[in-house]
């Protein structure tokens, strides 16, 4: 009932969502008959349904490399996760990581129900690693090993200052930003992009999360995980903890205006990079999850949300460790189907920044901060030219929509559904 009434209030929704569910239908069925490409392309299904269907816009060729890219850092970031799992075990595993997909007899046993099977049965992946050109072997065996290595280096380190936030950032997302551009480099299409601007992509997604996931990482059982920087939290209370405490709410909302301001940091660097790009569906692939990052820190800014539960964009999107990971509805929906071009990036990035900042509170100790940093981001937007030539995401216009024709929306897809299931007759 709670989609047919956000649906009520959003019928221009409707046809991005069809379209999205079409498209993941369809993605689903380009899933390869081998055994071990089956395997990989049904675990990103699994482990993330956006990043699934994004990837599936790719070239044959490089959608295989950017799988088992994905699948060797989803399986190396499920176990540093792994709170289960002891330091004196889990420090080697994680250094030796890069060795291991070259061993098709090689997995080990830990995470929880999908991310399981993917480590259980991680074997599928080193075959599949195994039959990609060098030049994709080579970049995804160099981050793997940088990766691992920074990932057991904060196994046994804190994040204090906002030099280590950013280091560990750089060691679990920048990198993979990094990746991705040799990867694309590779695949003969785009330029090697600044290693600068690559760690940029990845660090604003990585801290988008972050800032996301407090309440989630701070309940973590059975220990914290703990990765917003001392440095920030400790001007507002003693333990990191204390922000979820009701009565810490004003200070908390502080910390995480202050946390949201230092995310903004990335944003010109992932403009550029955005920019700069040349295949169509590489940028698509690059170009979604930033928006939403974006949107996420507009919805997540000033919003005490962030420590009581999960903060919700319309409807619903997660922004994943290392790429995305989304519901489909509504706005999500409409931001995969609308961005094509840097055209509707900047717009995008326009409307998210001026939401942003029509909630700074004058009285926040960083808003003069957060105010020039979004004015940066404005005028970048604004300095491009094409404003003029998008739609919005989020400043819709007045629906037309009768009650007859929502209605009559509703019947369509009601129908579109009932024959996506497999039980339903030929006839």
């Amino acid at each position: 009932m709670g989609s047919l009434g956000a649906l009520m209030k959003h019928p221009d929704d409707f046809y991005p969502l069809l379209k999205l569910k079409m498209a993941a239908r369809n993605a689903e069925k380009q899933i390869p008959s081998e055994p071990h490409w089956g395997f990989c392309f049904s675990m990103l299904h699994k482990v993330s349904r956006s990043f699934a269907l994004v990837i599936q816009q790719l070239d044959t060729e490089l959608r295989h490399a950017v799988c088992i890219f994905y699948l060797v850092l989803r399986a190396l970031d499920t176990v540093e996760d792994d709170t289960s799992v002891a330091a004196d075990v889990k420090v080697p595993i994680l250094i030796d990581f890069y060795r291991h997909i070259y061993d098709p007899d090689w997995h080990f046993s830990c995470g929880t129900k999908e991310y399981k099977v993917l480590m259980d049965q991680f074997h599928h992946v080193s075959a599949a690693f195994l039959e990609l050109e060098k030049g994709y072997q080579e970049a995804i065996e160099d981050i793997t090993l940088r990766m691992g290595a920074g990932m057991a280096k904060f196994i046994c380190k804190e994040v204090e200052t906002v030099d280590d936030y950013d280091e560990y950032c750089h060691y679990v997302a920048g990198l993979v930003g990094l990746g991705l551009s040799k990867l694309f480099h590779a695949y003969g299409s785009e330029d090697l992009a600044p290693e600068s601007l690559s760690n940029s992509m990845g660090l604003f997604l990585q801290k988008t999360n972050i800032i996301r996931d407090y309440l989630e990482d701070i309940n973590e059982i059975p220990k914290s995980r703990m990765f917003w920087p001392r440095q920030i939290w400790s001007k507002y209370v003693k333990k990191l903890e204390d922000l979820k405490d009701e009565e810490n709410s004003v200070k908390a909302v502080q910390c995480l205006n202050d946390m949201v301001t230092n995310a903004l940091l990335h944003v010109d660097d992932c403009l550029k990079y955005m920019s700069a790009l040349r295949d169509p569906a590489i940028f698509r692939f690059c170009a979604i999850p930033q928006i939403m990052a974006i949107g996420t820190l507009a919805l997540c800014y000033n919003n005490i949300k962030v420590f009581r539960g999960v903060v919700k964009m319309r409807r619903v999107f997660q922004v994943d460790v290392h790429f995305i990971s989304a519901s489909f509805p509504g706005l999500t929906a409409k931001v995969i189907d609308r961005t094509k071009s840097m055209t509707d990036v900047y717009g995008a990035f326009y409307d998210f920044s001026y939401i942003l900042k029509a909630k700074v509170d004058k009285n926040d100790p960083n808003a003069q901060k957060t105010v020039s940093r979004l004015d940066s981001i404005l005028k970048t937007c604004r300095d491009s030219g094409v404003l003029n030539k998008r739609k919005s995401y989020i400043i819709e216009n007045q629906s037309n929509y009768t009650p007859f024709v929502v209605v009559l929306l509703f019947i369509i897809f009601a129908i579109f559904l009932v024959n996506l299931n497999p039980n339903w007759p030929n006839n």
